[in-house]
């Protein structure tokens, strides 16, 4: 069955590339077809890294967003939307004006809302502020991101996680990575693979050997969260 992730969160600096690029790298892993869409014109890091498997979308033009759907329906594929910070007004629009909650489930295609937060009282009103927007409509994952913080206690006794929590939403752990090893990914360019691979500098820039370790441990904890909570309910 496709699904369609929308990676968001609408704050910056939270950490939704990030997790956008370990779901990719994720789908590769596990050998699951992937198609991604990247909405950061600018900067975008999935055109960076995962340029083979990308394409650029303008959220302000609905004929552009719409092959995030179409492409779902054709290929049946996980479809990955990076969103930038702020995109709510476009991406709002277009899910309401074409009646994207319920449409994905006529057509049988999972719609899952990643909510990427940093421990900050901003990541949960604006959690609040999405539950309202789209109510019981989605798959909502609430992404407690430790690599942008250490106390998500307010998360935890918010209002906003319990009542997400009456509308079926799950809540994973980011774990924490290295600050030098992730300024290193991002300094040299690479993919989250090659990273923890790439031992050759004819081939491309490499992490030291503890670097690949680090990042090895550190998408090994990833990864096990995301089978948790992308486990279909006919599996658990």
């Amino acid at each position: 069955m496709a699904r369609i992730h929308l990676v968001g969160g609408e704050k910056g600096g939270v950490g939704k590339s990030v997790l956008a690029r370990i779901l990719a790298q994720y789908c590769i892993d596990r050998n699951l077809p992937f198609k991604a869409f990247d909405g950061d014109l600018s900067h975008g890091a999935l055109m960076r890294y995962y340029a083979e498997y990308s394409e650029a979308i303008d959220l302000r033009d609905f004929e552009s967003v719409d092959r995030i759907v179409e492409d779902a329906v054709e290929s049946d594929l996980n479809i990955i939307v990076d969103l930038p910070a702020q995109a709510s007004f476009g991406l709002d629009k277009w899910i309401e004006e074409a009646g994207i909650v319920d449409f994905s489930k006529e057509i049988g295609i999972i719609l899952t809302q990643w909510h990427v937060m940093d421990d900050g009282t901003d990541s949960i009103r604006l959690l609040g502020r999405t539950l309202d927007t789209y109510g019981q409509g989605p798959d909502y994952i609430m992404v407690r991101n430790h690599g942008r913080g250490g106390d998500f206690s307010l998360f935890d006794e918010s209002e906003e996680k319990a009542l997400a929590e009456t509308m079926g939403a799950k809540t994973m752990d980011l774990p924490s990575l290295h600050p030098g090893a992730m300024r290193k990914i991002d300094r040299v360019g690479a993919s989250l693979w090659a990273a923890v691979n790439n031992r050759d500098e004819a081939v491309g820039p490499t992490l030291g050997l503890l670097e690949r370790q680090r990042v090895k441990v550190w998408l090994g904890k990833a990864y096990g969260e995301l089978d948790r909570v992308l486990m279909l309910p006919e599996e658990q």
